[in-house]
């Protein structure tokens, strides 16, 4: 920050503009660095008491660690519930994103708490956005074989017939990971075994070129 002080006030004067300005604005300072520090390791260590106690005490939720995740990121990757309502009542940014582009939705439909999923998504969680590998929230759950993170972002309204980068389906993306209980809920809710990525294959030719019989198997019998 800079600070601007006329050059014809004494040296005495000068010195204590400067500091009457700096006081000024360290006391509009948003919070408190050290109690940001301690909500980042709370939400990290899922110590909900120590993320409730920062929080009343002036902590920021916007806060955020080197890699750019904030106590709410942080919490949706461990799936707890109880800090990402901490932090979402004391104004987190439900769509503030880690230096990698992950937004919490993506952190919890990778590490797949549909609880937390359906949380996010209700307070304004975007389904389309994307991090630095262009993959959002739907490739995530699909990829990692997480139903219940699945089913709550179907249940947002995405179409379950998508196609994300390379022309890949959820289905295409669940399949050749070999994740059949997301194979099976998506045929379940209308996913198309028909459709073809960028290279021209199925979902089913995808999961015999992987090796995953099972969902070869569910897959030709749908």
């Amino acid at each position: 920050m800079s600070v601007f002080v006329d050059r014809h006030c004494s040296w005495r004067a000068c010195i204590l503009a400067a500091l009457a300005v700096s006081f000024a604005a360290s006391a509009q300072a948003p919070s408190n660095p050290t109690l940001n520090a301690q909500l980042l390791v709370g939400a990290r260590q899922g110590d909900l008491a120590q993320v409730q106690r920062v929080l009343d005490a002036g902590a920021s939720p916007a806060s955020r660690n080197r890699l750019g995740k904030t106590a709410l990121l942080l919490a949706a990757e461990k799936g707890n519930l109880a800090i990402v309502e901490a932090v979402l009542q004391k104004g987190a940014g439900v769509n503030q994103a880690s230096l990698e582009g992950v937004t919490p939705l993506m952190a919890a439909a990778y590490f797949g708490s549909g609880p937390v999923v359906k949380r996010l998504l209700d307070a304004g969680a975007r389904t389309d956005a994307v991090d630095r590998m262009n993959k959002p929230a739907m490739v995530y759950a699909a990829g990692q074989g997480n139903a219940d993170a699945l089913d709550a972002l179907l249940a947002s309204g995405i179409d379950v017939n998508a196609a994300y980068e390379h022309r890949l389906t959820a289905l295409m993306w669940a399949a050749g990971q070999g994740k059949l209980d997301a194979v099976k809920l998506l045929l379940e809710r209308g996913a198309r075994v028909d459709l073809r990525d960028d290279r021209g294959l199925t979902a089913v030719e995808i999961a015999r070129q992987a090796g995953q019989s099972a969902v070869v198997a569910a897959l030709g019998s749908s």
